[in-house]
Formats: structure tokens, C-alpha cells, sequence
């Protein structure tokens, strides 16, 4: 399952790369704003589930 998690990522990673693209062609700050939040979700995401992954599960809290 490990590597369809990377897939998932690289292909959201891929539309917010291409939706910042397509709103500096059109001239919209809101799509690139879009865009640019869809990367930093997808890749914070991915390094939450691999830590996550590499801890065995939840981490208890305090």
C-alpha cells in the first residue's frame, strides 16, 4: 500500500503544480493561492502518514 500512497501524492502534487501554472497564465492569484495550498496539504499529509507509519500508529498524547 506504500506505493499507492506515493502515487496519490505525486498526482496531487502534479494538479497544484498545474493549477499555479494555469493561474499565471490566466492572471488569478486565487488559483495559484489554491494551488499552492493543494501542495503543501498533499506533502504534509504524505510526511504525517510515513511518520505516522514509521512509529507504529498514533502517537499517545501527553
Amino acid at each position: 500500500m506504500r506505493w499507492v500512497d506515493a502515487v496519490v501524492t505525486v498526482v496531487v502534487v502534479a494538479v497544484g503544480v498545474a493549477a499555479v501554472i494555469a493561474g499565471g497564465v490566466d492572471d488569478s492569484p486565487g488559483l495559484q493561492g489554491l494551488g499552492v495550498m493543494v501542495v503543501i496539504g498533499s506533502v504534509a499529509l504524505a510526511v504525517r502518514r510515513a511518520r505516522r507509519r514509521r512509529h507504529g500508529g498514533h502517537r499517545p498524547r501527553d
